[in-house]
């Protein structure tokens, strides 16, 4: 089973819930979308917590690792590792819809333990990833009307 991990987003609501429903950019609200109808289980990436399953609630905070220092930044990325090599649910195939920051320090440690790793946003700019997003859940939509009428 392929896992996706969707990473924080600076935009949140201002009182503790679920955290797929914390984050409240546009970006995210599209991966969130996107995640959900194409993996079975996925987990959010946040810069506070580490590694999250989307249905535990969690507290709003200002945390980012676009201003971590870089040994804070290893750190983090340590911390998830372990929480990854700790959650049964994650095989060894991850698909990663997350920033440069998020990733350069996390997925190298788990290439080294045999992880097979997706980026399928890699070198596209924010713009470009929403519009990557509404693509596939155009597609989906159309997919799943054209299987209605048959």
């Amino acid at each position: 089973m392929v896992v996706a991990l969707v990473s924080c987003v600076s935009l949140k609501l201002s009182e503790a819930v679920p955290a797929m429903d914390l984050y409240c950019s546009s970006w995210f609200k599209k991966a969130k979308k996107y995640v959900m109808r194409n993996y079975k289980k996925w987990f959010i990436l946040s810069a506070e917590y580490g590694l999250v399953d989307p249905s535990v609630i969690i507290s709003p905070y200002e945390k980012t690792l676009n201003k971590m220092k870089k040994i804070d930044r290893i750190k983090w990325a340590e911390r998830v590792f372990n929480q990854i090599q700790k959650e049964d649910r994650i095989r060894k195939r991850i698909d990663v819809f997350a920033g440069s920051r998020y990733r350069e320090f996390l997925l190298p440690l788990l290439e080294t333990d045999g992880y097979e790793i997706g980026i399928p946003l890699k070198g596209l700019k924010i713009g470009e990833q929403l519009q990557w997003f509404q693509r596939k859940i155009r597609e989906e939509e159309l997919v799943f009307s054209k299987e209605i009428f048959l």
